[in-house]
């Protein structure tokens, strides 16, 4: 019976997705190339990230997520600043060393830190993925050349991350990363499920630029929007910017059926000052991220709350930027 390997990917995230593929094409060439895979998304929720994952493989890992204690879980890499749900979590990290557990915050993007390791310390070749690297490395570190490059959306990797971030269909990414493995960036963004998904949601994206026109709010150098009217969780954060590139920070509020989302981020294009951790300002409310852009995530129907901790933190990032 084949060896089963499940890999837990942060879903609705190109870097998670990307991780997920880089992982499995590593483990396949130079661990088992008998394995087979099945693919389960996590998503930030109000409490309990790991209450609902299986482990139900012969071999578990986590890719670009949280870390868990759990003894099922073989491999993990991430490279989030909170990458731990607790300290505990922490300690059973740094004391259970293992040579296939990674992580490292220093990276830009979860992806280039796996190809890394992995070619490093078990002889993977990711040059055949060197394409899909470096655009996780852009998309995830927000390393575009300007707002409008961000936005625009006329390259194969930009249309396959906003088919990931913004599709409803739950199963997609799942179903995308075997091609990631294997496929152009080109060849994926012209596969037909992908295709016949951006059409729709690019014209949603023109839209929400319409939105984020009437709800972005710039105020002493920090933006803050509530989008909880609108159905516009999988928006394009770099909108903001596109829109008002003066602003040094942003705050905005969205809605889905699963949670409300306090997103928290900074200006690729604008100075960042040294003394901002966002990741730390959103650790206080139960979220996390890195230290230039992070999230809080509460229950559905929270909106009042979260309206309440985005006004907050929008003015605590004034008042540091005063």
């Amino acid at each position: 019976m084949a060896e089963r390997v499940g890999i837990h990917f942060h879903d609705r995230c190109f870097d998670g997705a990307s991780s997920a593929a880089v992982f499995s094409r590593f483990y396949r060439e130079r661990i088992n190339p008998e394995a087979e895979f099945f693919f389960h998304g996590l998503t930030h929720q109000p409490a309990g990230q790991f209450d609902d994952v299986p482990f139900a493989g012969d071999v578990n890992a986590i890719v670009d997520f949280k870390y868990s204690p759990s003894p099922r879980l073989t491999w993990w890499f991430d490279h989030h600043h909170s990458a731990f749900l607790t300290p505990e979590d922490a300690e059973h990290f740094k004391a259970g060393a293992s040579s296939k557990k990674f992580y490292d915050p220093a990276f830009k993007s979860n992806t280039k830190f796996l190809a890394k390791i992995a070619q490093e310390k078990f002889g993977f070749d990711p040059s055949p993925l060197e394409e899909l690297i470096k655009w996780a490395d852009i998309i995830d570190g927000a390393q575009y050349e300007s707002a409008e490059a961000a936005v625009t959306m006329n390259v194969p990797a930009t249309q396959v991350a906003l088919v990931i971030e913004a599709s409803t269909d739950d199963d997609l990414t799942k179903r995308l990363i075997p091609d990631l493995a294997t496929k152009s960036l080109a060849e994926v963004a012209g596969l037909p499920y992908i295709k016949n998904q951006f059409d729709p949601l690019y014209d949603r994206h023109h839209n929400s630029m319409d939105v984020m026109k009437k709800e972005c709010q710039n105020e002493r150098g920090v933006l803050y929007y509530d989008l909880t009217g609108h159905k516009m969780e999988g928006y394009n954060k770099f909108i903001a910017y596109f829109l008002h590139p003066d602003a040094v920070f942003s705050v905005g509020i969205s809605s889905s059926p699963k949670r409300i989302k306090i997103g928290v981020g900074s200006n690729p294009w604008q100075k960042f000052p040294d003394d901002v951790n966002l990741a730390g300002i959103c650790e206080r409310y139960g979220g996390g991220g890195h230290p230039r852009v992070a999230a809080i995530s509460l229950n559905p129907g929270e909106e009042e709350e979260g309206r309440r901790i985005g006004k907050e933190i929008a003015e605590e990032l004034r008042k540091l930027l005063s």
